[in-house]
């Protein structure tokens, strides 16, 4: 019998979708804010290279941490009390942001900041999965993946011009209000029975009492070839991202036009989104992988060597492709894994990603502080190459491979 598809199930369907972009925009909007206030840290504590890489670790290496425990308390208490705690939690650590005197307490709070957001991101892209099925989920989750990168674009941005004018104190104080009324408004909204735990089917219910089969089945070659260029990819951005604005004050900007640079990347991220979306169904997923991560590895050179005006006209064009890519990545989850098994799949993924992405901060510090912030900007760049061999596993294993 075919399901009848009526106005409410669209309706439910629609703001299952609208909530996760809500909660994607808020706590991906929040952690990019950070790459404007590591500059403003680095002059207030007089921190190292090293130390801002860690900084930036210990927030990557929370959200990591947590994204699998995030994801089987779920399977407990729903997703709708999670979400509510983990944005809660984060408005609460950036609330104190300005006035940390120390590098321990900015660092504990980070900490707490990253814990709150690591449950965004596997509830959220879960919600989605069972609202949406084959070609409408794959748009579904380019459109919640889309929506991080408006975050990234808008509270960054909104961060450098409070900045500009107010403290460090009073600018958390205003950025935190916005997590805290977006918890409950999150909590509230996702009211449907059938967007907070369902019942899990008989086969779901094995997979859950079997732990060590429902692995067996996520980490197939495929997978492992996906995730891995997940986590370069993500160790690509997050350190460059990191170190921008370093490579940006040696040109001269100041805290605006940093914040303006950083925009302007975020900008093509957003767009980047939709651009590689429409190149993976023209040439392929993994041919427009390729061409992705070449663009990035070339345009983080250019970034380096033009001087600052031609660099802002590079930025969105630079985040087009570095942002791109994890939205094409990060679709093909689905068709690797069986619905069984995707919340605790998405739960990995992004373990292994974001873990990427809190370890190469710390690391191109290191480097930065023993040869300079340019040549380590330039390592990153050198990244970007080695995903290319592993694309080759893929190949036939995605609905769109080439």
């Amino acid at each position: 019998m075919r399901p009848r598809f009526t106005a409410i199930s669209f309706f439910r369907r629609w703001k299952a979708l609208t909530i996760s972009c809500f909660a994607h925009i808020v706590h991906d909007g929040i952690t990019a804010m950070l790459y404007v206030l590591f500059p403003v840290w680095q002059a207030q504590l007089a921190l190292s290279f090293t130390q801002v890489g860690f900084l930036k670790m210990l927030t990557d290496g929370a959200i990591s941490m947590f994204q699998i425990p995030s994801g089987m308390l779920a399977e407990r208490v729903g997703e709708r009390k999670m979400l509510l705690a983990g944005t809660l939690l984060t408005g609460s650590a950036v609330f104190f942001f300005g006035s940390a005197p120390t590098l321990l307490l900015l660092g504990l709070l980070l900490m707490l900041s990253g814990m709150g957001s690591s449950v965004q991101h596997p509830l959220a892209s879960c919600v989605i999965s069972r609202s949406y099925h084959g070609k409408e989920l794959r748009t579904a989750l380019g459109v919640y993946n889309f929506s991080g990168d408006i975050g990234k674009l808008l509270i960054p941005a909104l961060a450098a011009l409070l900045l500009s004018r107010l403290s460090v104190s009073t600018t958390s104080h205003l950025i935190a209000v916005l997590a805290l009324v977006a918890g409950p408004v999150i909590f509230i909204a996702l009211t449907d029975s059938s967007l907070s735990m369902p019942t899990p089917a008989k086969t779901e219910q094995s997979a859950l009492h079997e732990p060590g089969q429902s692995f067996k089945k996520i980490m197939n070659p495929a997978f492992l070839s996906l995730a891995s260029i997940g986590l370069i990819d993500q160790a690509i951005t997050t350190g460059f991202l990191t170190f921008l604005p370093f490579t940006l004050r040696e040109k001269g900007a100041g805290v605006v036009t940093t914040g303006l640079v950083l925009s302007l990347v975020f900008a093509g991220g957003a767009a980047g989104k939709f651009v590689c979306g429409v190149l993976a169904t023209r040439i392929g997923i993994l041919r427009t992988v390729c061409i992705t991560e070449a663009v990035t590895a070339v345009g983080i050179i250019c970034m380096i060597i033009l001087s600052l005006k031609n660099a802002m006209f590079l930025a969105p064009i630079l985040g087009i492709a570095l942002s791109g890519t994890s939205s094409v990545l990060y679709g093909s989850v689905p068709e690797l894994v069986s619905g069984n098994h995707r919340r605790r799949a998405f739960s990995i993924f992004y373990t292994i990603t974001l873990g990427a992405g809190a370890i190469s901060p710390f690391f191109f510090g290191f480097v930065g502080d023993f040869t300079g912030v340019t040549a380590a900007v330039a390592i990153i760049a050198a990244l970007a190459l080695t995903t290319l061999p592993l694309t080759l596993p893929l190949r036939g294993k995605l609905a769109q491979s080439y």
